[in-house]
């Protein structure tokens, strides 16, 4: 998963072995700090200035992390056998090329988003998992034996992709009324205007499947670091590595997959509610003059949108952990295990594209050529 991600790059020991995640773990981590520390959130509350403080935060936290990720994966790698013990200083000079190398990246990410179009870090994560799709045609030739397992996977892939659109573009809208004042011959007049307040059915992203697929991922990971070797007799540590081991044979690899799917749905609440919280609508409506009709200002409206954004998000969380257990579904139903499905990687490749989409449809907009969405 790592190496999809990073377009290859682990499996050659790059320098840009880490990708950008050390950056995204760094923004997952101010995202959730905000609306616990009150410095930040008075940081965040001072508009553009505020919001430039707390972007300098995250990249210098990204430093320490960027480290301890490539110091760990070092470690994984030599584990497995693929790097050879190395000394004190040859350590401490491949993690600070693994860092040098995840910085590098962000800061062509952040090129791109001043002087191109889209966001210039997921076009890159999105590079990097797209990289990957030759090889996993490949995979379909070498399967070719199986052709109706492969032609049932492309099926399968196909809806995942459909329903992914479908949730990320799905949204209801809040009808919002302003009451503005104009002046005209010297009177006072007051005038209404109509808006509306987009709320998404998928307001976490992929987030919650980061979030899980990491919970999920942490026990076997110590585990494998006290299990018995192959051929001796089995210990707690193996048990706990064959029940939270994606590929353990059923029923026991059952376990793993309700799991994941129970803690996406859990994390999909939890960040969506961090997430509303910070918006702040009720007081930002209020601070504009603007109101939902039918509903007074103040707390009833924060316990409307509270309400109606819980709601919502029971359809956002059962759609995120019906994608975050399709790959369970499309190996035991397609019986290929050359194929790999992975649903993060076509949340993220849906939502990337989408958004640049939009982007350079706006770009268009803005001078005066027809648009090519629908």
């Amino acid at each position: 998963m790592l190496d999809m991600f990073s377009g290859g790059a682990m499996r050659n020991f790059s320098v840009a072995a880490m990708g950008v995640y050390p950056y995204i773990t760094s923004s997952i981590i101010m995202q959730l700090l905000v609306p616990v520390i009150p410095a930040l959130r008075r940081l965040s509350e001072e508009g553009e200035s505020g919001r430039n403080r707390i972007n300098q935060i995250t990249h210098w936290l990204t430093i320490p992390l960027a480290a301890l990720q490539g110091f760990a994966q070092l470690q994984l790698l030599r584990s497995q056998g693929a790097v050879v013990s190395t000394t004190g200083l040859e350590t401490v000079g491949i993690v600070i090329s693994m860092t040098a190398g995840t910085l590098f990246l962000v800061w062509i990410g952040e090129l791109i988003t001043e002087r191109g179009i889209g966001n210039g870090v997921s076009i890159i994560i999105f590079g990097g998992i797209v990289a990957g799709l030759p090889e996993q045609l490949g995979r379909g030739f070498v399967a070719k034996d199986n052709w109706m397992g492969v032609v049932i996977f492309a099926l399968l892939a196909l809806a995942t992709v459909v329903m992914i659109v479908i949730f990320t573009e799905g949204h209801r809208r809040i009808p919002v009324q302003y009451a503005r004042t104009a002046f005209k011959g010297g009177k006072m007049y007051r005038q209404a205007g109509s808006t509306y307040i987009p709320l998404r059915v998928n307001m976490a992203g992929m987030i919650p499947l980061i979030f899980a697929m990491s919970l999920m991922i942490f026990p076997g990971t110590i585990a494998s670091y006290f299990a018995a070797p192959q051929g001796q007799d089995a210990n707690f540590a193996n048990t706990i590595l064959t029940w939270f081991s994606p590929n353990s044979p059923m029923p026991v690899g059952l376990f793993y997959w309700v799991a994941y799917f129970l803690l996406v749905v859990a994390f999909t609440f939890f960040y969506t509610m961090v997430i509303f919280e910070q918006m702040d609508l009720a007081r930002t409506l209020q601070r504009q003059g603007g109101f939902i009709p039918g509903v007074r200002p103040g707390k009833p409206t924060t316990d409307y949108l509270n309400g109606v954004i819980s709601r919502l998000t029971w359809g956002g969380a059962l759609f995120l952990a019906l994608v975050a257990i399709m790959p369970f579904f499309a190996r035991e139903i397609t019986n290929t295990g050359l194929l790999t499905l992975s649903s993060t990687g076509i949340l993220i490749v849906v939502g990337v594209a989408l958004d640049t989409m939009k982007q350079i449809e706006a770009q268009l907009t803005m001078r005066r050529y027809e648009g090519f969405l629908k």
